[in-house]
């Protein structure tokens, strides 16, 4: 038996043989060519078939996790049409006359070298897509498949690494688990890895000779076993049923209330990105939704979704939910999120620069048409209104004037509308330090953990070489979670956290001592936090 470690993308157990999956790379030849014309059509019908099987992906990766996490292949679509790419290759074939292949393989290694010597996290990122691509328009001229044959049985796949078109053609029923030498946490296939609920280990360094060979995949512990003696074997087998029981045993939780053992009332609610998670939502029985990431509207759009486009959305989920408190997030684009039809300047530190409410200030038009469509959508359902990245009482007023603004526009034009709450995310410091303040212009707090952790330990969480080093569970980030309960208490707020802390099991039972009023997490966590709740007494 051999024993490797790596880093875990998701912490389950699987057992069974590996499969080690070869892409079906091939040299790429430079071939002189006479006519360029006849080229460059050969390129033009493979960028089309190309586009074509993102579109069936995309359909498959929405049945399968969801709007958000489907979205790497509209970018990967736009990525294909992009001018410069596309000049690029056409350029190459005109004026060097060579075939398509070369010319896209050529243009595909320029792009992701210049993408990958970034500043920026968000453009390193795209090195890995831009390969992806040209790696699907080669195989598309070449006329060979992207995905090698997973046999019958379900297997453990190991790779160098992994494209996210690839992981999701995969078949889930014959998937067991994924390794691979490269990757990282924040990857579009660790975040599908995690969505559909598969054990993965990354920074693993594989060997080919293990194909066929028995192995187990501990995600608890970031170990991969080679030929498991029995010990092992038993072991693991057994830790792997009790999670099995114990996922069995949640789902008697449904339907239960979220009311710790000594009475209090939790809203227990879930984040979602677009209408098609409103299933899981309620699959896992959430008391409401926490977090609407209304900015996925925009991503997903070549252009400024209007206001009928965006309140048919709202309305939809707020019918959905059936009277259940939707919390819907103003647009929150910038930094990591961007979206070409803003035309944002590049920024040399873009997750303090020109994003979220500071656009939508900046921009009453965009935000105004927004804010129409949200209001028209709580005559719906109950809808609350949140602003992000909010660092100041005066912001807050202007907000609240732009509402009364739209109000009013509204009521004149003889467009119904209910009544909603409006909320603020505490994700700055300024805000925490503030909250005391801010709590007397709002009707509730959602705490943003993630941004408010890298704000205030001055980390990038988008960096892997600071891993080792950030630590949302570092005392300032609770003592300020504190601080900003107590201050929304005083004024009559109601507070939640919706950042990634809010599905930590380990801090559930503290930030219930310290009066937490809602936790807003990914469906899949509904249930589990929803034990610990039903088990822990605030008192005690």
């Amino acid at each position: 038996m051999k024993v490797y470690e790596g880093k875990s993308i998701f912490k389950g157990i699987a057992i069974g043989k590996i499969f080690f999956y070869q892409k079906g790379t091939q040299q790429v030849k430079r071939v002189k060519i006479n006519d360029v014309e006849a080229e460059k059509k050969r390129y033009e019908a493979a960028n089309a078939k190309a586009i074509e099987q993102l579109e069936a992906l995309h359909a498959k990766a929405v049945k399968e996790v969801g709007e958000a996490n489907a979205a790497v292949f509209e970018v990967h679509m736009m990525m294909l049409e992009d001018d410069d790419y596309v000049s690029s290759i056409r350029n190459m074939i005109e004026t060097q006359q060579v075939n398509a292949e070369f010319a896209i393989a050529s243009t595909g290694d320029n792009f992701s070298e210049m993408f990958s010597q970034m500043d920026d996290e968000y453009f390193k990122a795209r090195a890995a897509d831009v390969k992806d691509i040209s790696d699907r328009l080669i195989a598309v001229l070449s006329q060979r498949e992207s995905v090698g044959d997973m046999g019958e049985e379900p297997v453990i796949v190991v790779a160098d690494d992994l494209a996210p078109s690839e992981t999701v053609q995969m078949d889930k029923e014959k998937l067991l688990a994924f390794v691979t030498r490269y990757g990282s946490a924040n990857s579009h296939t660790a975040i599908l890895a995690r969505t559909m609920n598969i054990p993965a280990l990354i920074g693993v360094e594989i060997e080919e000779e293990w194909n066929g060979h028995m192995a187990i995949v501990d995600g608890k512990n970031a170990k991969l076993y080679i030929d498991p003696d029995e010990e092992t074997l038993e072991k693991l087998r057994t830790e792997q049923q009790k999670d099995i029981e114990a996922r069995e045993l949640l789902s008697l939780l449904k339907g239960k209330e979220d009311v710790t053992a000594d009475g209090k009332h939790i809203k227990l609610y879930a984040n979602i990105a677009g209408v098609a998670d409103v299933a899981n939502v309620l699959a896992n029985d959430a008391a409401g939704i926490g977090l609407f990431r209304s900015e996925f509207l925009y991503l997903e759009a070549q252009d400024y979704p209007d206001e009928e486009t965006q309140f048919l959305a709202y309305k939809r989920v707020a019918e959905n939910m059936a009277g259940r408190k939707v919390v819907v997030r103003t647009l929150d684009i910038g930094a990591d999120k961007q979206v070409d039809y803003f035309n944002l300047d590049k920024e040399e530190n873009p997750a303090m620069g020109y994003r979220a409410i500071r656009i939508c200030l900046d921009r009453p038009k965009i935000f105004k048409t927004q804010l129409r469509a949200l209001i028209r959508a709580s005559a719906y359902g109950e809808i609350a209104i949140m602003y992000p990245m909010i660092i100041s009482v005066e912001e807050v007023r202007k907000i609240k004037e732009i509402v009364e603004e739209v109000k009013t526009e509204l009521t004149k034009q003889g467009i119904a509308y209910g009544s909603f709450e409006q909320g603020i995310m505490i994700e700055t410091p300024a805000a925490v330090v503030m909250s005391d303040e801010l709590a007397k212009e709002v009707d509730f707090f959602s705490i943003g953990t993630n941004d408010l952790t890298q704000y205030t330990l001055a980390m990038d969480r988008q960096n892997m070489k600071l891993d080792s080093m950030y630590d949302p569970h570092h005392p300032a980030i609770l003592r300020m979670i504190q601080k900003t309960i107590e201050n929304g208490h005083k004024e009559g707020c109601w507070v939640g956290i919706c950042g990634e802390l809010g599905a930590d099991t380990t801090l559930t039972e503290t930030f219930l001592k310290m009066g937490v009023d809602e936790l807003s997490v990914s469906p899949s966590f509904v249930l589990p936090i929803r034990k610990i709740i039903r088990e822990t007494s605030v008192q005690e």
